[in-house]
């Protein structure tokens, strides 16, 4: 079925983006110093005591408002939530995708000890998390048209350490409703991860015969 997209205005969406974005990186900041911390345990205590003390007066206003939302202007999703690339989400190590016109795309972040799986090592679901972004990026066209992952396979070559890294992706070929998408996650010795990914156009975004309209 279709989706049904709640519009926001371009100066809604820049006020909340001013009013949310800085909690969300205060919260992010929280979180990777609450795993690193060597506070005694005085502080760790009050610490928690706060941090319950904030979640609640937050909770008193708690909002139905829709989580994605279509930008007025634009036309392309506002995905404050996602867990790759939502401002407003403190998990989200904030990729910023950047399209290029030949049609692929890429972004550098970090991945700290947030992320970390083996040690000193980004944990295997948060590289399959950012490459799944990374190619539905390039694959929906910027976010643009509804393709969403049918299939995704990723080979590692190896660990790939903490700190900043670089996902790119390229459309290899369009097959009717199905998109064929290629990435790779590298970091500054090389590539670390692949990715293939099939992405597919929804019955109800595609014309009576079955064709994609996108």
């Amino acid at each position: 079925m279709d989706f049904e997209w709640a519009i926001i205005s371009a100066e809604e969406c820049e006020r909340l983006q001013s009013l949310h974005e800085p909690l969300a990186q205060a919260i992010r900041r929280l979180i990777d110093i609450s795993i690193r911390t060597g506070a005694d345990a005085e502080t760790i205590r009050q610490a928690q005591s706060d941090v319950e003390s904030v979640t609640e007066a937050l909770a008193i206003t708690e909002t139905d408002r829709p989580r994605t939302l279509l930008h007025a202007e634009t036309g392309r999703p506002v995905a404050w939530t996602n867990p790759a690339v939502g401002r407003h989400n403190p998990v989200a190590p904030v990729m910023t995708v950047h399209h290029e016109a030949d049609g692929g795309c890429w972004s550098e972040f970090t991945l700290g000890p947030v992320y970390e799986g083996p040690p000193g090592l980004v944990h295997g679901g948060v590289c399959a998390l950012v490459l799944d972004q990374i190619l539905g990026e390039v694959a929906t066209e910027g976010m643009s048209k509804p393709r969403f992952t049918g299939t995704i396979t990723l080979k590692y070559l190896r660990g790939t350490p903490l700190g900043p890294v670089r996902a790119e992706a390229f459309v290899d070929r369009i097959e009717g409703h199905k998109t064929y998408a290629r990435g790779t996650l590298r970091d500054a010795e090389g590539t670390t991860v692949e990715a293939e990914g099939v992405f597919i156009m929804p019955a109800w975004a595609r014309d009576e015969s079955g064709v994609a309209t996108g």
